[in-house]
């Protein structure tokens, strides 16, 4: 007996030793898995044979999977999302195999009863240091993007698992993109292995929660919820979340609830239409606030009620179509987006939803007592001897008077956002921080610091909030319950406008950025470097210039950009 079905000895070395199953011998490329072990001993040569059984096995099974497929036709690619989502089922069974060792017990040398166990089993200690052995050697290879034909392999294989069954070309680039993802999972599941070797509880994740990626027989109902749940987890504010599922249920009212490779495009249109006559806030209307949908949109029609602006329309078939985007790189067979090319074109462009400031407004604004002085925090209409300045209300409309930046970008700066390079102060708009957020991949730039902020006392506001140990640069404005920090700002600023007798139907805190537009024209700056100061271009501009020399050329910029009969020099600081 060598103390496994596999094992056996040839002259001094031990041999793997398995008969290829009935099943798959007409198809199988050998006639018996046989191979060295590499070794003379033999508590070593027990250890690597449990090893090369369960791979060999995996093997088998990998042939009939791959036998079954050959049927089918091929894809081209697997998308970012569908390989994200097969590393996490590779992390999980990962896990799963490791609870099973553990349920199945190790072997004790000390315990007798141990002697009478069906399967050799490894001790806990060699169960250890192999796993630590196995995993030195997988960081070695992904840290050196080493493909590894194991990884490889168990690429192939986990194509063919139930819920997944993807019959991927294997000339498609994909395959490697997949190993590597299955090379990162597997040093995850060794991390959290590890921490279960000490003791730790390291729970599974549930099979239940992994939808199926090569089928779409799952309904739309199903299909919602794990969109919007990874949504959540990564992206989405609890006011995203709600108001796309809001609108998701409203479509599968409209279009029911099928399996999701049955949608088309006339299920967009109907949606569509529903849109186009119902009113803003139609849950509100008496009249038709108890009815369906569908019933609401055609009786609100019949009492002539005036239906959402076509710019609320194309947001709705936005939250919807964000769904079928997602579906069509999660399934392989999911349609294309039954929404795609439905959005109204609008006659007004983006300028003409918000006007700019005139130059008697900005000169209203900010001689308002919330800039010359008022008689407190609470009473910021009143006229009195209280300063602002060490409030984010003083600062951030200025910074956007002389950035041109985003709301939310200014509020959400941190102090050490404030930077200095090559002698050029500048503010680094990025999203480094759990409570960031930009609007896109260009919203990320850097703006000089204008000279006219300094005049005003910028650096002794940095100052003051570095003494106090503050992270953000203006913590007394908080972030709203939507976890959007311009929400309170937006309420208070539209109420600012208001007190200052300046507010009209075409104004808000936006105006700010078109006055900024209309500032960098009047100053001969051009429109490229216009484009990066807002977050239209400078990604690849700096790219093209260098970040440093870019900079320089921002800055030149900056000290040109003036306001035409602007009058800001009662706000200058003159304070020691």
């Amino acid at each position: 007996m060598t103390g496994h079905p596999r094992l056996y000895r040839r002259g001094a070395t031990y041999y793997h030793r398995a008969a290829i199953p009935v099943d798959i011998k007409g198809t199988y490329p050998k006639t018996e898995e046989t191979f060295s072990l590499k070794t003379s001993n033999y508590q070593q040569a027990l250890k690597l044979v449990r090893i090369a059984a369960a791979e060999t096995d995996s093997k088998f099974e990998k042939h009939r999977r791959q036998i079954a497929l050959q049927t089918r036709p091929y894809i081209d690619e697997l998308s970012d999302n569908q390989i994200k989502r097969l590393g996490e089922m590779y992390f999980a069974s990962r896990l799963d195999e490791d609870e099973e060792t553990r349920l199945e017990g190790f072997y004790d040398p000390d315990d007798v009863s141990a002697e009478l166990h069906p399967t050799p089993r490894p001790t806990f200690d060699e169960y250890s240091e192999l796993g630590e052995a196995m995993t030195e050697d997988n960081k070695h290879n992904y840290a050196r993007g080493k493909a590894d034909p194991f990884f490889i392999g168990e690429a192939e294989d986990i194509l063919s698992w139930d819920g997944v069954d993807i019959h991927l070309s294997p000339t498609s680039s994909s395959l490697k993109k997949l190993a590597r993802e299955l090379q990162a999972a597997s040093i995850r599941a060794a991390k959290s292995i590890k921490a279960r070797n000490e003791g730790e509880v390291v729970e599974t994740p549930s099979s239940a929660a992994m939808a199926p990626i090569g089928s779409t027989t799952i309904k739309l109902s199903a299909a919602i919820e794990q969109w919007a749940d990874e949504k959540a987890r990564t992206t989405w504010v609890p006011k995203t979340e709600k108001e796309h599922r809001i609108w998701m249920s409203h479509f599968v009212d409209i279009a029911g609830d099928h399996p999701i490779n049955e949608y088309t495009k006339g299920h967009g249109r109907a949606f569509k239409n529903v849109l186009l006559n119902l009113p803003p806030n139609w849950t509100k209307h008496t009249a038709i606030a108890s009815l369906p949908i569908e019933q609401a949109a055609a009786k609100a029609k019949e009492l002539s009620i005036k239906p959402m602006s076509e710019k609320n329309v194309n947001k709705l078939i936005g939250f919807v179509g964000s769904f079928w985007n997602w579906a069509e790189d999660n399934y392989d067979d999911a349609p294309l987006n039954p929404l795609k090319g439905l959005k109204i074109k609008l006659r007004a462009d983006v300028r003409e939803e918000r006007d700019p400031f005139t130059t008697e407004e900005l000169n209203t604004i900010f001689r308002a007592p919330l800039f010359t002085g008022c008689k407190s925090e609470r009473d910021w209409k009143s006229s009195g001897a209280l300063t602002m300045r060490e409030s984010g209300r003083f600062w951030v409309p200025l910074i956007a008077l002389f950035t041109g930046a985003r709301l939310g970008e200014i509020i959400q700066l941190y102090v050490e956002d404030v930077r200095e390079e090559n002698g050029i102060l500048h503010f680094d708009i990025n999203k480094h921080g759990d409570d960031k957020r930009l609007k896109n991949a260009n919203s990320k730039r850097i703006i000089p610091v204008h000279a006219e902020l300094i005049n005003f006392g910028l650096l002794k506001h940095i100052e003051t909030q570095k003494k106090a140990k503050s992270q953000r640069l203006f913590p007394d404005l908080p972030m709203g319950y939507d976890g959007y920090y311009s929400s309170p700002f937006s309420k208070f600023f539209n109420n600012f406008l208001i007190a200052c007798g300046v507010r009209h139907p075409k104004n808000a805190f936006h105006s700010f950025r078109h006055s900024f537009e209309d500032a960098c024209r009047d100053s001969d700056i051009s429109k490229e470097i216009m484009d990066a100061l807002q977050g239209h271009g400078e990604h690849g501009m700096s790219k093209r210039y260098g970040k440093g020399y870019f900079l320089v050329k921002l800055n030149e910029a900056m000290a040109k950009l003036h306001y035409r009969s602007l009058d800001l020099s009662h706000l200058k600081d003159t304070r020691d």
